[in-house]
Formats: C-alpha cells, sequence, structure tokens
C-alpha cells in the first residue's frame, strides 16, 4: 500500500510539470541564391523544414512539401518535372498547380524575402494558401522573390 500511495505521489508531482515540445524556428537561412540552379528544384530542406526551394526565371519562390489532399510528402520527380503525392497519386506541377489526382488545390507557398547578408530568408509562420483553378504565380505575387 505505501508503494502504491508513493507512486501515486511521484505521478501527482510529475503532472504539474507539462511536457513541452519545442519546435524549430519558423525562419530559416536557405543559402545564397547563386546555391541555386535555374529550372531547379532544391531538396535541401525537405527533411529539415519540408520546404523546397524553387528558382525560375520569375524568381524564387519556397513550397510547403505537404499534399493538398490528405497531408503526405509529396516526391520530386525530376525526370517527369513533376510533384507526385504517393498516398493517393496527386500530381503537381513546378510552381505547384495541381493537375492530377484527388488534391483540391495547388500546393502551399511560403513567403521568402532576401536578408541583409545577401541570403535567402523562409519564413514558414507566413502562408500562402492556394485557390483551386488559379494559377499560384497569379494568386500571391509577393510569394515570389524576384532577385
Amino acid at each position: 500500500m505505501g508503494v502504491f500511495g508513493g507512486l501515486s505521489l511521484i505521478g501527482f508531482i510529475r503532472s504539474a510539470f507539462p511536457r513541452v515540445h519545442f519546435q524549430p524556428p519558423s525562419t530559416f537561412k536557405a543559402g545564397f541564391p547563386s546555391d541555386y540552379a535555374l529550372g531547379e528544384v532544391s531538396e535541401k530542406y525537405k527533411q529539415d523544414y519540408r520546404v523546397w526551394i524553387v528558382r525560375e526565371q520569375e524568381g524564387f519562390y519556397a513550397i510547403f512539401a505537404k499534399c493538398t489532399h490528405l497531408g503526405c510528402t509529396p516526391r520530386w520527380l525530376a525526370a517527369e518535372d513533376k510533384f507526385k503525392c504517393p498516398c493517393h497519386g496527386s500530381g503537381f506541377y513546378k510552381d505547384g498547380m495541381n493537375f492530377e489526382g484527388p488534391a483540391p488545390r495547388p500546393l502551399d507557398r511560403f513567403n521568402i524575402s532576401q536578408g541583409e547578408d545577401g541570403q535567402l530568408i523562409v519564413d514558414k509562420s507566413i502562408v500562402f494558401k492556394m485557390n483551386p483553378g488559379v494559377d499560384p504565380d497569379e494568386q500571391y505575387r509577393q510569394s515570389v522573390l524576384k532577385v
């Protein structure tokens, strides 16, 4: 009975100190613009931040690597020049526009800017939620960093 009472007391005291889950910062530096080749998708930050950095003729944009259907992480298929979700087959063009599968809208984008030191800064706290049927570049022109 004493052991049970002691364990109950320890459990009660432990419940007074909540477990805190620390998340990584919402902004991160993604290197210099010269680190990215024109027309390519960088998967450098997909594992740690769930972000693809894309450099196009128009500029840079940061795509959230989360399918808009059920939240799976799509794969970048460079040979086919598209993102493909392994869960239910949704397909997205390089700019994030959906064109096949059950995904209801294009992939979301994060804010991307250039810091004072010249490096790209991705801010995951500013999300550009894309609407269906409209080109992502036209919906949120501020989601593209012109360099």
